[in-house]
């Protein structure tokens, strides 16, 4: 019973390895070994737009076994009315915030520049979130379907004409508009206007639909976010974040889906909503479609075909179709639609549609997560300085749980009280269990030790430091935010190691003052815990460090407090090895 509390701390510990060695399966694409989960049931039938042709089109019934292949693309450098050639080529747009590259193939956006956030690895590039080149695929399409054996329409593989116009957004402009028009496909044209804001990461894309034919049509249109599988370069593996597709909707919330369980099928995700968005997420930054609400949307995961002009890499894609009422002869329809390509900034997020902000991903304790992160901010606006918010927030928390952690270090000041009479006795009934048990009882109660009082208002606050944990990995303000000296940015690792050795120092400090227990081998396991936890800290990004080092010191201060007042003089335990 003595070492109970231990115990119950090697099984916490124990069981936070399984889930570390559980994600580090996941991350690097194997099954997990301990928590496989519900295995998720393949759809007896694809949903609409699931399936796709072999130049990535998005069908519009996918179970319609006369479906037409859907080819959609007017050959590069030719016509389909007599009219000149339409040259494909690749055309750049610049605001305050971001520089845009277009494929006139399609109207697609290739290449999203943010010109904030500078390159972890070269400071003096810029962040290349959405890109199109031979190591890389992740690019924002859009185009029209037909109906099961219509003829086939303009889609992201049609050759656009770029209209007239500026491309970078003007001194004193608030907004830059670029048009793209098709040829006539299927007797329809599509003309796609982007309107880029000042200030804005959201960019409005506005579809015409025009019936250019002798007959009234009804089209569908898909917006798609093509991702290829892959990290984002100089993503560590220390970080288990959350890299691919995600959908939201009213009905079923934030769904996200790895990229392996895409590639077997294993796809689970509301097909149907007139609400939400779809996405792609990875560490710190995000892009999304945004629609109206009460516009009706089917939504759709899955691999792209290889033949897609994906550089042979493996791509997937998220997205929705929207079906357009009957447009007649000469007329034309609009839908309009937004494109977020930017930082995972909470307060942007919850400003453009409800739930973007799930994408900056606290995981099953977002309902802790949030709140936090709302009071460091808050600490931020008034210090102006991360680190020193950080080490702000700590203490409020420690102020905040003072009376658990008064409760915890009086118990186990008593333990420290008492473990001569238990090493006493331990040794002298060692031949006899049974009796040694029955004495350590009586010596409880004699004193008034509860084993277990050191161990219950510690493992309450667990939740809240892994919250405020997952809230430090993932904002996003953080990433290449100096404190101060030599840490020049808190999402990085300290480059000297000088944290990492403090928080190492802080922590052999912290658990020598604890009692040792009386079992000598259980002396020397009892630090094999904090020393390899120290040892993971040595990659962590500068913000976590500082944010342990800063629960480390208060720890020590409080039970040093604490201890003296109850007539426990602090003493340090080291083990003898």
């Amino acid at each position: 019973m003595n070492d109970i509390r231990r115990t119950i701390l090697w099984v916490i510990f124990g069981f936070s390895l399984v889930m570390l060695w559980d994600q580090w399966q996941v991350y690097n694409g194997n099954k997990p070994t301990f928590f496989p989960g519900a295995v998720q049931t393949a759809q007896a039938h694809k949903p609409l737009g699931a399936a796709s042709t072999a130049d990535g089109v998005p069908t519009a019934t996918a179970n319609v076994a006369t479906q037409a292949r859907i080819t959609g693309a007017t050959p590069q450098n030719s016509s389909t009315s007599g009219l000149p050639a339409v040259v494909r080529e690749k055309v750049v747009a610049q605001t305050d915030v971001f520089k845009l590259t277009f494929d006139t193939e399609g109207g697609s956006l290739v290449q999203v520049e943010l010109l904030k956030h500078a390159d972890k690895a070269d400071k003096s590039r810029d962040v290349v979130l959405l890109d199109d080149s031979q190591n890389r695929v992740y690019v924002a399409q859009t185009g029209l379907i037909s109906a099961a054996g219509g003829a086939a329409l303009p889609t992201h593989k049609t050759v656009m004409t770029l209209m007239p116009g500026e491309r970078t957004l003007a001194e004193g402009s608030q907004s830059l508009e670029l048009r793209f028009e098709s040829p006539e496909v299927g007797g329809i044209k599509l003309a796609k206007t982007y309107t880029l804001t000042r200030g804005s990461y959201a960019v409005s894309v506005k579809h015409e639909v025009i019936n250019t034919g002798a007959a009234a049509v009804a089209p569908q249109l898909y917006l798609q976010l093509v991702r290829d599988g892959n990290k984002p370069v100089g993503e560590s593996s220390f970080y288990s974040t959350f890299t691919g597709p995600a959908v939201y909707t009213d009905a079923k919330k934030y769904q996200k889906v790895e990229f392996a369980n895409i590639e077997k099928g294993k796809v689970d995700i509301e097909k149907t909503a007139t609400n939400g968005y779809v996405a792609m997420v990875q560490h710190y930054f995000a892009s999304a479609w945004l629609l109206g609400d009460g516009i009706q949307r089917d939504l759709f995961m899955r691999k792209m075909d290889a033949s897609d002009g994906t550089h042979g890499m493996a791509t997937f894609a998220v997205g929705m179709i929207t079906p357009l009422q009957s447009i007649a002869p000469g007329a034309r329809q609009t839908v309009e639609a937004r494109l977020f390509v930017g930082p995972q900034e909470e307060k942007l997020l919850e400003s453009l549609t409800p739930g973007l902000e799930l994408v900056k991903d606290y995981g099953w304790l977002t309902i802790l997560a949030k709140p936090l992160y709302w009071l460091l901010d808050k600490l931020h606006g008034l210090i102006g300085n991360w680190g020193w918010a950080i080490m702000s927030l700590v203490l409020l928390l420690k102020l905040a749980f003072y009376w658990l952690n008064a409760k915890a270090y009086a118990s186990m000041a008593k333990m420290k009280a008492v473990n001569p009479r238990i090493t006493e006795m331990r040794e002298r009934l060692k031949d006899n269990p049974q009796q040694m048990q029955q004495e350590m009882m009586r010596i409880y109660r004699e004193e008034k030790v509860n084993p277990m009082g050191g161990c219950f208002p510690i493992m309450i606050q667990i939740p809240v430091f892994i919250a405020l944990y997952w809230v430090l990995l993932s904002t996003v303000e953080m990433r290449n935010t100096p404190w101060m000296g030599w840490i020049h940015d808190l999402s990085s690792p300290d480059p000297f190691y000088i944290l990492p050795i403090i928080m190492t120092l802080t922590t052999v400090l912290q658990t020598s003052l604890n009692p040792a227990p009386p079992d000598p081998m259980q002396a020397k396991m009892m630090w094999f815990m904090p020393l390899a936890f120290s040892v993971m800290f040595f990659f962590f990004p500068s913000g976590l460090v500082l944010y342990w080092i800063t629960n480390n010191v208060l720890s020590i201060a409080q039970q040093w407090v604490i201890n003296t007042r109850m007539g426990v003089p602090p003493k340090f335990h080291f083990p003898k090895f």
